[in-house]
């Protein structure tokens, strides 16, 4: 195991630390002062500001160039949290995340529900149009992870569910580790030292396992909404390993495409999909 990563397992020993003993502080007194109960967090506060240091000084350090891939996505969607309005596009160089962009699905059928600042404060993933669209292959690759057991949570896209996203449920994923931030996701071997990660994928869609060869436009599996997601989304990124708490982000642009800005929306034609 590398150093980054047993550090990046302190930082969530740390945070655990933290919540048992405030937890605990409730049932029973616990046997040292008040402030000594503040240090883990502290410390793993510390440990953070470290990590998203080292993250961003190794995509500066190492800039790599611009890969070309096919569309995940067939249809009309538009972009969020886009690389080409800011990088990193999530706000962190962590988990590989520097140029992961969000897309969202846009159907004139089935409009996608708006933000909710009182009612209702929580929708079913099937309200979206989002929801069960296939994912595709970018091109051709070998499957090196992947995993549906998470499950499909009701949305976040209200102001009551932002703010328990935020404040609880973020926390409380980010000490569960990065695959329960990413939810059900997968990993793809690209070649060339580049992988493709798919996230927040739905329960039970993978067609795909680890070591299977897939084609360019192969159906892997279907949009969701596990993880840390406020709403059904497709989360993609393409990185320099297959590890994301180790991986550094690499620039990505979807041919006949391009990077969609945040809020642009753009349509890749119905092609072929292959199931096999």
């Amino acid at each position: 195991m590398s150093s980054r990563k047993l550090l990046m397992v302190l930082h969530r020993v740390l945070w655990l630390a933290f919540v048992v003993q405030v937890i605990a502080s409730f049932v029973v007194e616990l046997p040292y002062p008040y402030w000594v109960g503040w240090l883990p967090v502290i410390v793993a506060m510390i440990l953070g500001a470290g990590l998203s240091r080292t993250a961003r000084g190794r995509v500066m350090a190492t800039p790599r160039a611009t890969v070309e891939v096919d569309p995940p996505v067939t249809g009309r969607w538009s972009a969020l949290n886009s690389p080409a309005d800011r990088t990193p596009s999530h706000g962190t160089h962590q988990l590989g995340q520097t140029y992961a962009i969000d897309i969202t699905r846009e159907d004139e059928a089935k409009p996608r529900p708006g933000f909710a600042w009182l009612w209702p404060v929580v929708r079913r993933s099937e309200a979206f149009p989002a929801f069960d669209a296939p994912l595709l292959a970018v091109a051709d690759a070998t499957v090196v992870h992947a995993e549906d057991g998470q499950r499909d949570h009701l949305s976040r896209n209200s102001l009551l569910g932002v703010v328990y996203l935020l404040l609880i449920e973020a926390g409380a994923r980010s000490i569960g580790g990065s695959h329960r931030i990413t939810g059900n996701h997968l990993v793809l071997d690209l070649g060339d030292g580049t992988y493709a990660m798919y996230a927040h994928l739905r329960r039970g869609s993978l067609t795909v396992r680890p070591g299977d060869r897939v084609t360019a436009g192969r159906e892997l599996a279907r949009c969701g909404n596990s993880g840390n997601s406020t709403e059904p989304h497709v989360h993609f990124q393409l990185m320099d390993g297959p590890d994301l708490d180790t991986a550094s982000g690499v620039p990505f642009t979807w041919r006949g495409v391009g990077v969609p800005k945040n809020g642009e929306t753009f349509e890749v034609p119905r092609g072929p999909v292959y199931s096999a």
